[in-house]
């Protein structure tokens, strides 16, 4: 599934709320806050690509995910890491720590969670 850069906000809206009306999605944008329009037709995109449902309420809709956001995100990195990196993790954390200009605890943050992961996958 691929998702443009406004469904994506939309999404991370609704992942972060797990079921929202229309009045609560538009309170949660900055502003400037779209029109209610624009987001009906986000919402319905979204609705067409599977991402969302909603249930009724007399006339109003409560909208959910059925997209997992882990797995919609780990998808989209893995699909760069394939068509940017030659499919090549290493590629990219490469790439990930020189370009992103991260200081040194965050650095030291990183080799503490790749050695965790390490450490879970040892029989």
């Amino acid at each position: 599934m691929k998702l443009s850069n406004a469904e994506e906000q939309l999404m991370n809206l609704i992942w972060e709320k797990g079921r929202a009306f229309m009045k609560d999605i538009l309170a949660s944008y900055p502003e400037p806050k779209p029109a209610n329009t624009t987001v009906a037709t986000l919402l319905k995109r979204l609705q067409e690509k599977g991402a969302i449902r909603f249930e009724l309420y007399g006339n109003s809709r409560a909208y959910f995910p059925v997209v997992d956001k882990n797995d919609y995100f780990s998808r989209k990195v893995n699909t760069m890491i394939k068509k940017f990196f030659n499919d090549s993790p290493a590629q990219f954390a490469s790439f990930f720590t020189k370009e992103t200009e991260l200081d040194t605890k965050e650095l030291e943050e990183l080799k503490k969670i790749i050695e965790e992961q390490i450490k879970s996958q040892k029989p």
